[in-house]
C-alpha cells in the first residue's frame, strides 16, 4: 500500500525528531518537533513538552553512550510507530521501545509507548527486534 504524501511528511518529520532529539537526547530540539500543547501517555513521563525536556537533561548526562537502533518505521494516516532498541550503556542488553506518535499540522502532538527490557537469555532463540 503506498503512503500519502502527508503520510510520508508525518514519518520524515518523526525520523527526523528521533535522529535530531531522541538519539542524542537533545532537549534543545525539541521544539521544532514538539506541539507546545503536547499530550504525554507514557506512565514514566510527566505530561508536557516541558516535561519531556526536563527528562531528556536528567538522562543525558547518566546515559552519555546509550545507542538508539532504529528497527523498523510504520505510518497510518496521523500516526507513526517506531520500534527500536535502546542500549544505556556499553553491555548493555538494552530495551526495546515501540514509540506511537499523533501528528497534526506539521508537529508531534501526542505520544504512547510501549517498553520492554530485553532478557540476556531466555527460551526463544529469536530477538525481539
Amino acid at each position: 500500500m503506498a503512503r500519502s504524501a502527508q503520510e510520508q511528511r508525518n514519518l520524515d518529520l518523526v525520523l527526523a525528531m528521533f535522529r535530531e532529539v531522541l538519539v542524542p537526547l537533545d532537549s534543545a530540539a525539541v521544539d521544532r518537533f514538539i506541539a507546545a500543547d503536547y499530550i504525554q501517555h507514557s506512565p514514566l513521563a510527566a505530561p508536557g513538552r516541558d516535561a519531556l525536556k526536563a527528562f531528556l537533561d536528567e538522562i543525558r548526562p547518566s546515559h552519555p553512550d546509550a545507542q538508539h537502533d532504529l528497527k523498523r518505521a510504520f505510518v497510518d494516516g496521523d500516526h507513526v510507530v517506531l520500534h527500536y532498541r535502546v542500549r544505556r550503556w556499553r553491555d548493555d542488553p538494552g530495551m526495546m521501545v515501540c514509540d506511537i506518535f499523533r501528528v497534526a499540522d506539521g508537529l508531534i502532538v501526542e505520544h504512547w509507548d510501549v517498553i520492554q527490557d530485553i532478557a540476556p537469555a531466555g527460551p526463544n532463540p529469536n530477538p525481539p527486534w
